[in-house]
């Protein structure tokens, strides 16, 4: 209980609250790639509801979580390039 009887400054909470957010957008891409491979090395008999042609490699439900992947790849495109060296226009 005392733990929680600590007062937050309203910066504090706010930059705990971005690090949960944070998190949640980076946690997003591996969640849906792995989704997606688990939905392609399942059985054909396994899926609910599907539109997809029997000849098809891939599923739609393992199509769909692949794409999903892909748009939340952002965050981990900017966590990658903030950790990049910058290149300044004296250094070449």
């Amino acid at each position: 209980m005392a733990a929680f009887a600590t007062k937050r400054t309203g910066a504090s909470l706010r930059a705990w609250k971005l690090d949960i957010s944070g998190m949640l957008r980076l946690a997003a891409a591996p969640t849906f790639a792995l989704m997606s491979g688990i939905a392609a090395l399942s059985t054909p008999g396994m899926t609910i509801c599907t539109a997809a042609m029997s000849w098809s490699p891939i599923s739609d439900m393992a199509l769909m979580y692949l794409l999903m992947a892909i748009f939340h790849l952002p965050p981990w495109l900017a966590l990658v390039s903030a950790r990049l060296p910058r290149q300044t226009q004296g250094d070449q």
